[in-house]
C-alpha cells in the first residue's frame, strides 16, 4: 500500500483556512508570497499548527527569499519595486489572487501605491472622497470618536480593503481610518476604476465581484446586530 502524502492547511490573513494541499503547492504559495514566515500552517504529518518558518520543509525557501537580491534585469517590470509593491503583496487581495504577473502589472498602472507611516490618518470621518483602499502590508484600525473616546470598529490587515462605498457615491466617510503600523496601501480612485473598466474590463470584473461580496457580508452582519438589539430590548434587557 502506498503511503499518503503529508497534507498542509494555512490560516490566511483573511482568517480563512485554505487546504489541505501537498508540499509542492505549499512551496508555490511561499514563492508567490501568499505564505509568509509568520503564516500559521497545520502540519498533517505531525497533527499540529506551526508558523511557516518553523517547518523544516520550508526553511530553505525562506532563506533564499531573505538573501540579498541581485540587480533586476532590464526587462523586469518597473512597477515591481515601485512603492515597495510586489506581485505577492497584490495577491493577498482575494480579487487579485489568481492574476498573472502581467495582469497585475497592467492593474497596478491604474492605481496609486501609498506608503503610510505609523499613526497617520488615511481617512477622516465626514470628509468626502472618491476612492477605496487595498491593504497590501501593515495594520490599520477603523474607529469612531464618541464623546471624545475612541471606539474601534475593525482592525484591517494585508488583503483587506476599506472605503468601497465612496468608490461609487463619492460621499462622506463614515469613520476614521488610522495606521497602527507602517503600511503599504493601494488607492483605487473612482476615475481610475472607471478607466480600468473601460480599458481592461477583464481586470475590473473580479474587483466588482469582490466588492459586492464584501458589502453583502457587512449588510448581513449589520442586520444581525440590529435584530439582536431588538430582541434584547423586547425581552427586557434594555
Amino acid at each position: 500500500m502506498e503511503s499518503q502524502s503529508v497534507q498542509y492547511s494555512i490560516w490566511a490573513a483573511d482568517n480563512v483556512v485554505y487546504g489541505p494541499v501537498e508540499l509542492p503547492t505549499l512551496v508555490a504559495w511561499v514563492k508567490d508570497e501568499r505564505v509568509l514566515t509568520d503564516t500559521w500552517i497545520f502540519d498533517g504529518g505531525n497533527d499540529r499548527w506551526r508558523k511557516a518558518s518553523q517547518l523544516p520543509e520550508l526553511q530553505l525557501f525562506f532563506e533564499k527569499k531573505s538573501a540579498p537580491a541581485a540587480s533586476p534585469p532590464e526587462e523586469q517590470p518597473t512597477w515591481v519595486n515601485r512603492k515597495k509593491v510586489t506581485p505577492g503583496m497584490l495577491r493577498r487581495v482575494k480579487a487579485l489572487s489568481e492574476m498573472t504577473d502581467s495582469q497585475l502589472e497592467r492593474f497596478v498602472r491604474f492605481m496609486q501605491p501609498q506608503d503610510v507611516r505609523q499613526w497617520s490618518q488615511i481617512v477622516k470621518q465626514g470628509e468626502t472622497d472618491d476612492g477605496m483602499f487595498l491593504v497590501l502590508e501593515g495594520e490599520l484600525r477603523v474607529r469612531l470618536m464618541i464623546n471624545g473616546k475612541e471606539t474601534i470598529l475593525a482592525t484591517l490587515g494585508p488583503g483587506e480593503c476599506f472605503g468601497e462605498i465612496a468608490l461609487f457615491d463619492r460621499g462622506p466617510r463614515s469613520a476614521d481610518v488610522l495606521a497602527n503600523k507602517d503600511s503599504v496601501l493601494l488607492k483605487v480612485s473612482s476615475e481610475a476604476f472607471d478607466k480600468l473598466r473601460a480599458e481592461a474590463p477583464e481586470l475590473a470584473t473580479p474587483m466588482l465581484h469582490a466588492i459586492s461580496r464584501t458589502l453583502a457580508g457587512r449588510i448581513r452582519a449589520d442586520n444581525k446586530r440590529i435584530k439582536d438589539s431588538v430582541n434584547f430590548a423586547r425581552t427586557g434587557g434594555y
